[in-house]
């Protein structure tokens, strides 16, 4: 019985060690698969920070020869970077090295902008004769004669006058006294400045980007005149309100929309006070300056706009029919007419986030353009990104983009330069081959490859370089048509200068004003008018006009 009993004892005790047992084994696999839910986690955790750095990196290390930062807002890490592939290009090719036998300056064949001899100067002095001789010092007293060197001094005499006009007055049958306007344009029984001043107060603060008062200091300083920072802003706002008074912007537009050819840019500015929506008090939007450009620089329009809503940039190039240069916004595909229907356009809905980073559906807008040329400056940056990305060479695609890209804009610069206004249709196809290559290679390498937010930068690319090959290769089946946007670019600047010396406009109306006077008086230049005779005769309400291409 004794031993029956411990038999037993040690069954139960066995039981309930294999239960115990069980139970801690039910425990230790809770704590194991909680275990490897949380190395899951890490590992998720670990590869998104991986690619969140990746981009982190790509960002700072960006400069202005692979994304539209300017040179003025790069970094260090970017102007480091930049500074050493150029010397290493250098290095590798002596296309920018000098020659032993080269001369410094221009070359010969180079136009130059030196300043050419007067044959009829207005004075001309005689200078006393040299007494010491240059090399050993001799007296020169009794020297023989070696006959006449010239040499001209042009300068701008600065000259103060004070002028009064005496208006006579006429009292009508009707008891009303009418007086006579003063031939300045001046107040009756009242003091004002002449064209000059005028001139200096406009284009020291709309195009030299000088803020007021300090330009006030600078016309005193000048001119010898004291001025008001007041009056300076006065001289702008009346040469606005004769411009607008004579239709210039209207006439500007009508010649642009005339020309066969156009560029378009758009950039942000900051504005103190934007407009705001009257219901919820709070900005309608970005601010931004509008370029609408001939591919020549000839004419130039900038205007202001409250947000870079779709419809608002493409606003003013509905009835356009021409082609368009632009930088990849998306707004601009609305203003393609419809397939089969010159006059119609399609309806445009693509809500994919832009190349600059906007959103939304584009508006209902009225297109009829000849086409659309994809600047290949912007499309050789986001190439130049991509190729970063690596590893090991994997985005060399988008450096043969970059390569045949270069070589399709020589072969038709040489092309125009023989005369001729196409490419050999082989080639052409030969270059088209090896750009639809590359995209394929983008697409097929990068379609499955992760990235923080969103497709992989290499794949996004490579989809639009392929939805819009014909876009980015116009301007190899139409000579008219630059392969970029540079114009358009090379517009925006003055508003980019004038908020790095200023800070941001005031109110969305200084920003309109300084955008007409700028594009008043670039264009007036372009077509050899001084700023003093432009501004002139703007304030005696005769302002220069542009003419209709097709005029």
């Amino acid at each position: 019985m004794p031993e029956l009993e411990l038999v037993g004892r040690l069954r139960a005790a066995n039981t309930r060690l294999r239960e115990l047992l069980a139970v801690k084994e039910s425990e230790l696999a809770a704590v194991l698969a909680a275990k490897d839910r949380e190395t899951g986690e890490l590992r998720e955790a670990l590869r998104e920070l991986t690619l969140r750095v990746a981009e982190l990196e790509r960002q700072r290390g960006s400069g202005s020869d692979d994304s539209g930062t300017p040179t003025s807002k790069e970094s260090i890490t970017a102007k480091g970077r930049r500074k050493a592939e150029r010397k290493a290009r250098d290095t590798e090719t002596s296309s920018r090295e000098r020659s032993a036998d080269r001369s410094r300056g221009g070359q010969p064949g180079h136009p130059g902008k030196g300043l050419v001899r007067d044959p009829a100067p207005q004075y001309c002095e005689h200078v006393d004769p040299p007494t010491d001789c240059r090399g050993c010092g001799a007296d020169l007293a009794g020297a023989d004669d070696a006959g006449t060197a010239w040499s001209q001094c042009w300068d701008v005499r600065v000259v103060r006058w004070r002028t009064e006009y005496l208006l006579p007055r006429r009292r009508c049958a009707c008891t009303v006294v009418t007086t006579a306007r003063p031939p300045s344009g001046g107040p009756v029984n009242g003091i004002g400045f002449g064209p000059v001043l005028n001139t200096a107060a406009v284009a020291l603060t709309a195009f030299g980007n000088v803020p007021t008062e300090r330009a006030a200091q600078l016309v005193g300083m000048l001119t010898g005149q004291e001025v008001s920072a007041g009056f300076v802003d006065r001289a702008g706002a009346r040469l606005a309100e004769q411009l607008t008074a004579a239709g210039f912007d209207d006439a500007l537009l009508a010649a642009l929309l005339t020309e066969p050819v156009l560029t378009a840019d758009e950039s942000p500015v900051e504005v103190l006070t934007p407009t705001r929506d009257p219901g919820t008090g709070q900005p309608v939007g970005a601010p931004h300056v509008l370029v609408l450009r001939t591919p020549d620089e000839r004419l130039v329009r900038l205007t202001a706009s409250d947000s870079r809503r779709h419809a608002d940039v493409v606003a003013s190039l509905r009835t356009f029919t021409g082609s368009l240069i632009v930088d990849g916004f998306t707004g601009y595909q609305k203003l393609l007419p419809a397939a089969g229907d010159p006059g119609a356009c399609p309806d445009y809905a693509d809500t994919a986030r832009d190349p600059a980073g906007q959103d939304g559906p584009v508006g209902a807008v009225t297109g009829r353009l000849a086409g659309i040329q994809q600047c290949c400056q912007h499309v050789t940056r986001r190439c130049r990104q991509v190729v970063k990305l690596g590893p090991g060479g994997l985005q060399s695609w988008a450096s043969k983009i970059i390569t045949v890209l270069g070589e399709a804009h020589t072969m038709v610069q040489a092309a125009e330069a023989d005369g001729r206004t196409s490419l050999d249709p082989r080639v052409l196809a030969g270059l088209r081959a090896r750009y639809d290559a590359a995209v394929t290679v983008g697409l097929t390498h990068n379609r499955h490859r992760d990235w923080p937010n969103g497709n992989h930068p290499g794949h996004t690319l490579a989809s639009w370089l392929a939805k819009h090959a014909d876009q980015v290769w116009l301007f190899t089946t139409n000579f008219a048509v630059d392969w970029t946007s540079n114009a358009a670019e090379r517009g925006l600047k003055p508003a980019k200068r004038h908020q790095a010396v200023s800070g941001y406009w005031q109110t969305p109306q200084t920003l309109a004003r300084w955008c007409l006077i700028n594009s008043y008086l670039t264009s007036a230049r372009n077509h050899g008018l001084t700023a003093l005779d432009a501004i002139t005769h703007a304030l005696t309400g005769n302002p220069w006009l542009p003419t209709h291409a097709l005029a």
